[in-house]
């Protein structure tokens, strides 16, 4: 049997002094808002104008909507401005404050139209011609095995951007993140048999045309530009009969680094829906120590 060791402790207030608490000192400055000094809204030559301002790493839950259905995600939010060299700061709290109104009304999704009419909002609520929104999220979706159909989760990185201006409007860019399986052609070639092969991160990022609608499920387009050139996808369920099949396709369309950036590409050309594109490609190479690594920049108006 043990016995409970028992210590004397003091109130919590005085643990709080024991640890440097202190009782509050006079209150002299004003508490009501219209008496409180603004710093952030003084007029001056403060030098510089700056481009952008406002706040990150905002993590707050939203909705997807698709042609597909809606899904749930928690989004990393960028909100910014820009402000002219005689103001000395911008209103900080309109960023969040606006986030927040938008969420307690459940309109904060991501379609294009929601979007649109928030960074209008903000750009008006700011007082300054033009806003920012940029959005990162986890974006799930199911992966089907090849022979026993059997489906999970997947998941790519998703990214929106939609800046504003009062001159030009409101444009998008899209971007998103997928693992694909690479199999090396030079390995295939020179072996007897086998050949090695790795986890290829595929990233796109898109400039959207102007008729971009919410019809258009960017995401699913994206991830099948990836998906469709790789040596194989990948999956969260397999068995035996799907991962014969998956090593075989694999082994059928050996893939390099090159050559992955190059067919995303091609697939993106065809999008009447991408007006200008960055694909990269990292493959963790499975026989070095160091990764291969290519980007292809393209833009279809400067052809």
């Amino acid at each position: 049997m043990t016995t409970m060791t028992t210590i004397n402790l003091p109130s919590k207030q005085e643990r709080h002094k024991l640890f440097g608490s202190v009782e509050p000192g006079p209150k002299t400055k004003p508490t009501k808002k219209e008496e409180m000094a603004d710093l952030q809204n003084k007029k001056k030559d403060f030098l510089f104008d700056i481009q952008a301002v406002g706040v990150s790493n905002v993590k707050i839950p939203v909705t997807i909507f698709a042609p597909s259905g809606a899904t749930p995600t928690i989004a990393t939010f960028t909100l910014t401005s820009s402000i002219p060299k005689d103001s000395k700061g911008t209103n900080m709290s309109r960023f969040t404050e606006l986030l927040e109104e938008y969420r307690k009304r459940g309109e904060l999704n991501l379609t294009f139209a929601a979007l649109t009419s928030f960074v209008e909002e903000l750009s008006e609520r700011l007082r300054i011609p033009d806003a920012k929104v940029e959005i990162a999220f986890p974006w799930f979706y199911d992966q089907a095995a090849p022979s026993s159909g059997l489906s999970g989760l997947n998941h790519s990185e998703a990214r929106l951007k939609v800046a504003y201006t009062k001159e030009a409007g409101v444009t998008f860019e899209a971007g998103l993140t997928a693992v694909v399986k690479t199999l090396c052609p030079c390995s295939k070639e020179i072996s007897e048999y086998s050949a090695h092969n790795q986890r290829g991160y595929v990233s796109v990022d898109v400039r959207l045309a102007a008729s971009i609608n919410d019809d258009i499920d960017w995401k699913h387009a994206l991830l099948e530009a990836i998906e469709s050139n790789a040596s194989a996808k990948i999956h969260p369920i397999l068995k035996r009969p799907d991962e014969k099949m998956v090593t075989e396709q694999a082994y059928e369309n050996p893939r390099f680094v090159e050559d992955m950036v190059r067919l995303v590409a091609a697939d993106l050309y065809e999008y009447s829906f991408v007006e200008a594109f960055t694909v990269s490609c990292r493959n963790e190479e499975s026989i070095h120590l160091h990764d291969a690594v290519a980007t292809i920049t393209f833009d279809k108006h400067s052809e």
